[in-house]
């Protein structure tokens, strides 16, 4: 449609402009040609195309690491609270309710994730800005206490309803990203902060988690990814392992122990995988999850393998495995004991997800 408000704006500027080149071009070319042109001119909707045309140019004109486009107005919250904390609190009154953190990790906003939680119940993730206040935050264990009168038995159909529309697009630096309409999750703006819900598409579409991040914060990571480091790697690995026991824990399973050298194996396929381009259990030597184990000496009686690829963070990456039934299997099974996490990035800092899971 832009494209076509743009054409129609050039032959617009031409045609009003005839009466400065019209007479000179007369003496040499038989204009003729261009009745048809008046006659189509008058039918068309000329002041609609011209204000697309406008509002293209006013949207790509704004400037590129302040600005963060949407189709939707801020929504008014009441105030956004998770489990008694909110927004601008302090982590020192946070840690009165909460106790210290049980994990520090670094996240894709070059922010620092503290995990609370008493054996993988309650469980929070909460970032701080240089003044010890939350500027993010997140749970996949919402309580009983209602979110913008929403709770974890409410459906996607009821966030909607309350909400309205969720956000379409975004700009990040110079490109406008159209977000994924695949109802596994909503972004709304809500009282100055980007609010994502996500949700369980094999238990009717409730929710599952709530992440909370700060405006600013959100304007201020101008790029898709995080910026690739050895500390990030570690972050997101150490996430997708607290993210699966937190899962696993309020659905009644056991927790799952770390495993360093499973971990290894794992981190290996990951950057197998981003180095040569391609997406499989299977690697480019013919090798299985299971080949792979056994080649690094690790003996297992149960195993299996996870991998994403492409999502932002390691929260995304959880979510969408969760709704991957295969991969929800591995996840909440009671077969296993130990998981291993490994990440890596590509030359485009897209991130690379595996998980093997397994019991000696």
């Amino acid at each position: 449609m832009r494209k076509i408000g743009w054409l129609l704006f050039l032959l617009l500027a031409l045609f009003f402009s005839r009466p400065l080149w019209e007479e000179h071009a007369a003496k040499y070319v038989d204009l003729s040609f261009l009745e048809p042109v008046d006659e189509w001119i008058n039918t068309i909707e000329v002041t609609h195309y011209l204000n697309e045309a406008k509002a293209y140019w006013k949207e790509i004109k704004n400037e590129p690491t302040t600005n963060i486009s949407s189709n939707q107005q801020t929504l008014p919250g009441g105030g956004i609270e998770l489990d008694q904390i909110s927004i601008g609190m302090k982590k020192s009154d946070i840690e009165k309710i909460h106790g210290n953190a049980k994990r520090v990790s670094l996240n894709e906003y070059n922010l620092v994730w503290h995990t609370y939680h008493e054996d993988y119940q309650n469980f929070m993730m909460v970032s701080y800005d240089s003044k010890n206040t939350v500027n993010a935050m997140f749970t996949n264990q919402p309580s009983q206490s209602s979110f913008l009168g929403l709770d974890l038995d409410s459906t996607r159909d009821e966030v909607l309803s309350k909400l309205g529309e969720p956000i379409k697009k975004m700009k990040k630096g110079n490109i406008i990203y159209i977000l994924p309409d695949t109802g596994e999750y909503d972004l709304f703006l809500i009282d100055g902060n980007y609010v994502t819900f996500f949700y369980d598409l094999h238990e009717n579409n409730t929710i599952t988690a709530i992440q909370i991040i700060e405006e600013s914060v959100e304007k201020n990571h101008s790029t898709t990814f995080g910026e690739p480091s050895e500390e990030l790697m570690k972050g997101f690995e150490f996430q997708l392992f607290d993210l699966t026991n937190s899962a696993r824990v309020i659905r009644g399973l056991s927790i799952l122990s770390y495993d360093e050298a499973v971990s290894d194996t794992a981190r290996k396929h990951s950057d197998d995988m981003a180095i040569h381009n391609y997406f499989s259990h299977e690697n480019l030597n013919g090798l299985s999850p299971f080949d792979r184990l056994e080649e690094d000496g690790l003996v297992f009686t149960y195993a299996g393998e996870n991998l994403a690829y492409g999502q932002t963070s390691s929260i995304f990456a959880h979510e969408g495995l969760m709704n991957s039934m295969g991969h929800r299997k591995n996840i909440l099974s009671a077969d296993y004991r130990n998981l291993g996490v490994g990440t890596a990035f590509n030359e485009d800092a897209t991130p690379y997800y595996t998980e093997n899971f397994y019991s000696k």
